[in-house]
């Protein structure tokens, strides 16, 4: 079986994350990348060795399967736009677009163009979440209560990612960058929710994203949910998504760690024996004509409006 192929849009922490990611898999290799800095690209180029393109439309003639658009939200809409026109499949980062309006443009691009669509949620494919959906769809948590997500920044932008559009109220935010995953991992499990209720606080700069959000919101079953987020703190970083059952009570700490605790007990970290399709085992089976766990545009736009709430 022929590989899956990428081009690759933007060359930043997490764009070579996913470049990383489709060199080291069997199945995956990457006959395109590009970015308007050009220094960046020369470095990328030379240090994986890929072929760089010097315009986008170099890339889009190099035919891939997928495109992969990691740039910042607000150029999402107009790069899709231009992928979905050549009849490229198109592979984005989260959040969808800079806001609903934009996410609107981007499904309303690839249904007229028939092509497929799929976007970088890693929690999906991570034993973690699996083993977190599997607990809780076998009601071995007992009756679920309360959903809670709890996410504490002592920096924001993270010192990993120090760059001006995630710091900004345009573009960035821990609202925009860490609540999808999140929501979206809600979507899967739990299906539609509202939020009834929320306080989003901004600094006196308008340049800069927010520092904290509170809001409360509901399943369609009835399934109470809780947000809390702060940024400026002084603790480590946590980030918490915790599903409170009637016999047991399961959380997701920093990602990858799993716990459960038990009544009158103390909490056990869990490690997942199991190893799901990652998203490029995934991108492979969709262009071969199988089935695959792909989170569509359309999931994304769900996911663009609740972030957007929060943001109003």
């Amino acid at each position: 079986m022929k590989k899956t192929t990428f081009a690759i849009i933007g060359t930043g922490v997490v764009g070579e994350r996913i470049i990383t990611q489709i060199l080291a898999h069997p199945n995956s290799e990457i006959v395109s990348v590009f970015d308007e800095n050009k220094t960046r690209l020369k470095e990328i180029s030379l240090k994986y060795k890929i072929q760089a393109a010097e315009t986008l439309e170099e890339l889009f003639q190099s035919q891939p399967n997928w495109v992969y658009i990691g740039t910042p939200p607000v150029s999402h809409a107009y790069l899709a736009e231009q992928i979905a026109e050549r009849g490229l499949n198109i592979l984005s980062e989260k959040p969808l677009a800079h806001d609903t309006q934009d996410g609107v443009r981007m499904v309303k691009a690839a249904v007229k163009a028939n092509i497929k669509t799929a976007m970088h949620f890693p929690l999906m494919y991570s034993p973690v979440i699996h083993a977190f959906k599997k607990a809780i769809t076998t009601a071995s948590l007992g009756d679920i209560v309360r959903i809670e997500l709890h996410t504490y920044f002592p920096h924001w932008p993270r010192k990993w990612q120090q760059n001006l559009w995630v710091a900004s109220r345009e573009q960035g935010g821990f609202i925009r960058e860490i609540f999808p995953h999140f929501f979206q991992i809600m979507y899967h499990i739990f299906g539609n929710f509202t939020i009834s209720t929320h306080e989003t606080t901004y600094p006196e700069d308008e340049d800069l994203c927010e520092t904290g959000v509170t809001a409360l919101g509901n399943t369609e079953s009835g399934i109470p949910i809780v947000l809390n987020s702060l940024s400026g703190i002084g603790q480590e970083e946590r980030l918490e998504f915790k599903v409170f059952g009637t016999k047991k009570v399961m959380t997701i700490r920093n990602w990858s760690e799993l716990w459960i605790s038990e009544t009158d007990q103390e909490a056990v970290r869990i490690i997942p024996d199991n190893q799901p399709e990652s998203l490029l085992d995934a991108c492979h089976d969709l262009v071969n004509g199988k089935e695959s766990q792909i989170v569509s545009f359309e999931e994304g736009l769900k996911v663009q409006k609740w972030i957007d709430q929060l943001l109003e």
